[in-house]
């Protein structure tokens, strides 16, 4: 079995707690060969708890002899990051977003094309085994399709990570952190132009693009297993001091609604993640538990009925970890030439979306009189 050469550029909680161990766990197929990250108490953290070499200087660390680089830096560092490993020669699997703009993923892409590398988004709910029954499975069609729901509630990481051992960076340098905090208003100005108000900044960045965006990932997946096309923006909101986001797509010429909300509850010691497609005469409803609870299924609930009598059918198709199963799919794109399941293309269309619903909210609030 071939095994991969990788560098992981950024070691936050989700590198600490899900990439470094478990890409150390798919050891036959990778081989961590250095760590970057700019905070030397999270470097020191890593030597010790992983036993892996670690770099202040990213240039050193794209300098070793690598296949592949992981990143799983802040957002608004991964296009650059990104190009420079392609540039490379490197396979990358980058972490969602992608990028806040179409245009700068359309960078990605030509780079991509010129590398002959692997681009992979960190997009884990693809590779869920209950998503991956549910596309399989969709009890209706598009003739159907009468709604699709998504519900979000998160108090983020914290209760779910409290057995892991962690290390919080709060030692990179100021000048660093004003320059990535630069970058990020600069390239959400190239995707949503005007974003000036900071709970609407701050809602298009966490709860759209860091946030909602693996359900909008997930839904342009089963949109696409019924052959559904994208529709059209009629609604979308952020709200509770940017920490909540909503929008709303009519589909299929009006037939069909699909409709998304993403709160942050950071006092409330709950997940829960739903996304419900519902038919004429049926529904499928995913139930996601927090991603950190690795190994947790993901409840997969058809539900039909005959005359007055409903049926409800509950699925367990396995206990494989998404975030484990993402990292073999990258592993295979670049060793057995599959096709790449979180391209950048699909990238594009989730981030095309989100910055449409904010711009809506933005044209909402105008002509509600409201400055944004």
């Amino acid at each position: 079995m071939q095994c991969i050469k990788v560098g992981v550029i950024g070691a936050g909680g989700v590198a600490q707690v899900e990439h470094i161990p478990n890409l150390l766990r798919l050891h036959r197929q990778f081989e961590i060969v250095g760590v970057y990250d700019p905070s030397q108490k999270v470097r020191a953290f890593v030597g010790e708890e992983f036993g892996l070499e670690t770099f202040a200087d990213l240039d050193q660390l794209l300098a070793l002899p690598l296949d592949a680089v992981v990143i799983a830096s802040p957002d608004a560092l991964h296009r650059e990051q990104a190009l420079a490993a392609l540039g490379r020669g490197l396979h990358v699997f980058c972490e969602k977003p992608l990028c806040y703009s179409a245009r700068d993923i359309d960078d990605l892409i030509a780079a991509r094309d010129r590398s002959g590398r692997v681009l992979q988004v960190g997009y884990m709910k693809r590779f869920d085994p209950s998503y991956e029954a549910a596309l399989n499975m969709l009890p209706g069609t598009a003739r159907t399709l009468r709604y699709v729901s998504v519900e979000v509630n998160d108090p983020d990481a914290w209760p779910f990570v409290r057995h892991h051992s962690t290390c919080r960076g709060d030692d990179v340098a100021a000048g660093l952190i004003a320059s990535t905090e630069a970058r990020q208003r600069e390239q959400v100005a190239r995707a949503v132009p005007g974003l000036d108000n900071p709970d609407a900044f701050r809602g298009f960045v966490g709860a759209y693009c860091s946030s909602i965006v693996h359900d909008v990932n997930a839904v342009h997946g089963l949109l696409d297993a019924l052959g559904v096309a994208d529709g059209d923006i009629v609604g979308a909101s952020l709200f509770a001091r940017g920490e909540g986001g909503q929008g709303a797509v009519s589909l299929l010429g009006g037939q069909a609604l699909w409709n998304m909300v993403h709160l942050a509850v950071p006092g409330l010691a709950d997940y829960r993640e739903r996304i419900t497609l519902y038919f004429d005469d049926a529904s499928l409803d995913l139930e996601f538990p927090s991603p950190y609870l690795n190994h947790q299924p993901t409840r997969l609930t058809l539900r039909t009925s005959d005359g007055h009598t409903l049926s409800s059918r509950d699925i367990r198709s396995g206990y494989e970890a998404a975030f484990v199963e993402e990292l073999k799919g990258f592993w295979s794109a670049i060793v057995e030439t599959t096709p790449v399941r979180n391209s950048a293309e699909h990238a594009r269309r989730d981030m095309t979306l989100l910055a449409g619903l904010a711009r809506h909210h933005l044209a909402q609030l105008k002509q509600s009189g409201v400055r944004p």
